[in-house]
């Protein structure tokens, strides 16, 4: 994106995965990943899933977006969702996708433990698709206290948009002595002016594309996107803007003076890190850091297939405002220990026999 400094060198924030005889990541690998993902608030792992996992749960993303009964999620944005250029859904409890929660959850125990008790809910289990002409999200933080994990089950090129992160804006004790206290303010002032950014890249985008993804931009879309009324807070929407009732992003006049009173400050502070994973990689990150998903400007798919594990205690609105639980998560919570302690693999239609055995794992009752 020319309007936005953006890296796309993800190299400090990698750490390869490392296995042990029961297919875990290791003890050592394990603090490898501990230390980057307290640092920085997110961490890469390449390679925890083969090419064949990673078809497994590409199949398993394909078969709910044909399901044309499926539940569709209420969050990303509400106008990409309704038009069909992003396809955010949560996921059934069926034993292919439960099966392969628990081989994810299972492989990375170490690095769970560390972070989530095993009482701890599952919050979520969905698929993030997102296609050509879909809009770039604002930069925000989700609710507090969980534990997000986006699963590359395809490559990710960075035309598709992987996912964009704000390293260090996590929270945790003592996060606001940084930079001399000022640390809260020149995050909130780095989140406006990059939001603004996009917001100047939304529309500038808008008016490019509109004739030429698939299906076409049509009139009512457009002025939707624009002027509309309805709530989305990741939309170029000029009305909900000027009436500052977008709860994601909103520009004062104080914002204004004190951006330019900390310019120095605010880019010296922050900096955007923009991934784009290779198939079987999976990334891990804190809910409540800065980040944001692009949009797609690629004419093929990108696909991820997404859990959110509870931290900490998370109140019923908490949840519902932040995540899109499928309502038989709902009737049938799942804990993080119902995913470690389970016996189930995948089953014979998302993985062949021969690569079954990897997803067994010994019993830890």
């Amino acid at each position: 994106m020319a309007i936005l400094d953006v890296s796309y060198n993800t190299q400090e924030f990698e750490v390869r995965a490392e296995f042990d005889e029961k297919g875990r990541i290791t003890h050592t690998c394990t603090k490898k990943i501990c230390e980057i993902l307290d640092k920085s608030g997110f961490v890469i792992i390449p390679h925890l899933l083969s090419d064949q996992e990673a078809k497994a749960g590409l199949k398993i993303v394909n078969d709910s977006i044909a399901d044309p009964n499926r539940e569709m999620s209420s969050f990303a944005s509400q106008t990409d969702i309704r038009y069909r250029r992003r396809d955010f859904c949560p996921l059934p409890s069926t034993k292919p996708v439960i099966s392969y929660a628990t081989m994810l959850c299972q492989r990375l125990e170490n690095v769970l433990g560390e972070y989530c008790g095993r009482t701890r809910q599952v919050l979520e289990i969905s698929t993030m698709t997102s296609y050509f002409g879909s809009s770039h999200q604002y930069i925000h933080s989700d609710p507090e206290g969980v534990l997000c994990m986006f699963v590359a089950v395809d490559n990710v090129s960075p035309t598709q948009g992987g996912t964009l992160f704000v390293p260090g804006t996590h929270k945790f004790s003592g996060a606001d002595m940084q930079y001399n206290g000022k640390v809260s303010l020149l995050m909130h002032l780095y989140q406006a002016l990059s939001n603004f950014r996009i917001l100047r890249y939304n529309l500038t985008n808008l008016w490019r594309i509109r004739k030429v993804v698939k299906p076409p931009i049509l009139r009512k879309e457009f002025i939707e996107r624009l002027f509309s009324r309805c709530f989305d807070n990741h939309q170029p929407n000029l009305a909900r803007f000027i009436l500052g009732k977008n709860a994601v992003f909103s520009l004062n006049f104080f914002d204004i003076f004190n951006i330019f009173r900390n310019w120095k400050a605010i880019n010296e502070t922050f900096r955007l890190v923009k991934t784009s994973p290779e198939k079987g990689t999976v990334i891990l990150y804190r809910s409540d850091m800065l980040h944001a998903g692009p949009d797609n400007q690629s004419q093929s798919p990108r696909f991820f297939f997404g859990m959110s594990i509870a931290r900490d205690i998370i109140f019923p609105k908490q949840w519902r405002d932040g995540y899109s639980p499928h309502a038989s998560l709902l009737s049938q919570p799942i804990s993080l220990s119902d995913l470690l302690d389970s016996h189930e693999s995948v089953t014979n239609d998302y993985l062949s026999s021969e690569h079954q055995q990897s997803f067994m794992f010994e019993s830890r009752i």
